[in-house]
């Protein structure tokens, strides 16, 4: 069995314990009447804030406090929201055809809630037409506007020149 987080019933090692609970008297008293109290009422003393002076202890079902609180960060868990990026790439000459073709693809990525990576990619000697895939990604921010908000302008690292578009919130 693993250790456990907390410190309980006889593994607190402090004289004295501030005491709180259900169905308990808040206050400080010796370690032991704190235990005979948990034993009295078939429950565990948990050390719940051990740099207290006293330390804190309450008088709770451990086993249950543990289940609880692993529920409970399941639960955040599953709230939490995992980013898609999906990619889009054209080239710096991409004829009108494909580009219509591809933008119906980021219409779709980005109603489905996915984040756009689009980037034109330079290859050899194409880099002298910067300024065309610039004008590319700007034109595909512009129509895709009302399904997306662009997150970074079109930058140039390298080959590629890249621009992201987040979805909009619904």
């Amino acid at each position: 069995m693993k250790e456990d987080k907390h410190r309980i019933n006889q593994k607190i090692q402090a004289s004295e314990v501030r005491l709180v609970g259900d169905n308990v008297e808040i206050g400080i008293y010796p370690l032991a009447k704190a235990q005979q109290i948990a034993r009295d009422q078939e429950l565990d003393l948990v050390e719940i804030s051990p740099n207290a002076n006293p330390p804190v202890c309450k008088v709770m079902d451990y086993k249950k406090f543990v289940y609880e609180q692993k529920k409970r960060e399941k639960a955040l868990k599953a709230k939490a929201t995992k980013v898609i990026i999906k990619e889009i790439r054209f080239g710096p000459n991409t004829d009108d055809h494909d580009y219509a073709f591809k933008k119906k693809h980021a219409e779709k990525f980005l109603k489905d809630g996915a984040k756009l990576k689009a980037y034109v990619f330079f290859k050899g000697r194409s880099i002298i037409y910067k300024d065309k895939g610039e004008i590319l990604l700007l034109k595909l921010a512009q129509e895709l506007e009302e399904y997306g908000k662009v997150e970074q302008m079109p930058k140039l690292e390298g080959k590629r020149m890249t621009m992201f578009i987040a979805p909009k919130k619904k």
